[in-house]
């Protein structure tokens, strides 16, 4: 590849320079809101054809064309946690790129071009496509790591706060899913479709391989992101279920020592002959209202204490002074 250089120009101007130049990457800023008095960009740059007439338009589907002489293609890539759709449009003599608003892809492409060194406008294409496909696995790797270090910091000390973190993440994995998966099935079938046709070129062959290689595992770690997600949130139902059970047990051990005692006073509290006119000293008030309850007490918690019950609970309390403490 000639050596590269990258200059800023007016539409007009890349409009002539397409119309007689070999080789020639041209990228298109748009504005990022769409003007209704908008021309269609490929009027503009001089591609008269009417299957071009996407080129640049706002709210276009994942594509993957091969049209006679060229191909056509709408590459979702992730710019600062949000998707933007980059419009291609490739031949044999130049490479057209569309986006709307700032975006830094490009210059990273440019970028890899002197350690690269593409012979043609496809190869750079193929550089394009990969460069997109990375920015999708670092947005996966980035959300992934967060995952693991949030049910890490879950597990030493649970918080509503993670709750949320872990939504915003599963989210994060969902819209990456989203947006990937119709365009890898899109460009896998047309790209696989033209590679077996007749006389496609060895070389050519190579970029295909290189490409469907590096989509495949970019897919990987957003299904894996995916999985550590749900695992994340199982592991948070988990913790608040253990931390229910230790509630109730708390709640099992206050019924199991007031039930005896609930019962007494009740008992004593109905007016029975007998209660009422036979148990009239103060001794034996005192031995049948308070040592019953008394005596209950002390069985109460002897049984409590000879169980698995009161031995679990007690070790929820270590457990729970051992999480304060390596905090």
């Amino acid at each position: 590849m000639p050596e590269a250089v990258m200059t800023r120009t007016h539409v007009t101007d890349a409009r002539e320079r397409l119309a007689v130049s070999s080789f020639l990457l041209v990228d298109v800023e748009l504005p990022e809101e769409t003007d209704p008095d908008e021309q269609p960009l490929a009027h503009l740059l001089g591609l008269e054809a009417e299957d071009l007439a996407w080129l640049g338009r706002e709210g276009e589907a994942a594509r993957a064309d091969v049209l006679k002489d060229k191909a056509a293609f709408v590459i979702p890539a992730v710019e600062a946690g949000r998707v933007v759709h980059v419009h291609a449009l490739v031949t044999e003599r130049y490479l057209i790129t569309v986006h709307r608003g700032p975006f830094a892809l490009i210059q990273r492409l440019a970028g890899r071009f002197p350690h690269e060194s593409p012979s043609d406008a496809v190869a750079v294409l193929f550089l394009l496509l990969e460069e997109a496909m990375e920015t999708y696995r670092r947005s996966a790797v980035q959300a992934l790591l967060e995952v693991e270090d949030l049910e890490d910091e879950m597990f030493r000390r649970r918080q509503p706060e993670q709750l949320y973190e872990l939504a915003r993440l599963r989210r994060t994995a969902a819209l990456l899913h989203h947006t990937l998966l119709p365009y890898y099935r899109v460009a896998e079938e047309t790209v696989t479709r033209r590679t077996m046709s007749r006389g496609f070129a060895e070389d050519r062959k190579a970029l295909v391989r290189e490409y469907q290689r590096t989509a495949k595992l970019v897919l990987t770690d957003i299904e894996s992101l995916q999985e550590a997600a749900r695992r994340a949130f199982a592991s948070y139902s988990s913790l608040v279920s253990g931390e229910q059970n230790g509630v109730i047990n708390r709640l099992a051990i206050v019924s199991t020592i007031f039930l005896p005692l609930t019962f007494v006073t009740g008992f004593f509290g109905m007016n029975f002959a007998y209660l009422t006119d036979e148990l009239e000293s103060g001794a034996i008030f005192w031995l049948l209202a308070v040592g019953l309850q008394v005596a209950f007490l002390f069985v109460a918690l002897y049984v409590l204490h000879r169980t698995r019950l009161w031995r679990r609970l007690h070790d929820d309390d270590h457990d729970d002074e051992r999480m304060d403490d390596d905090r």
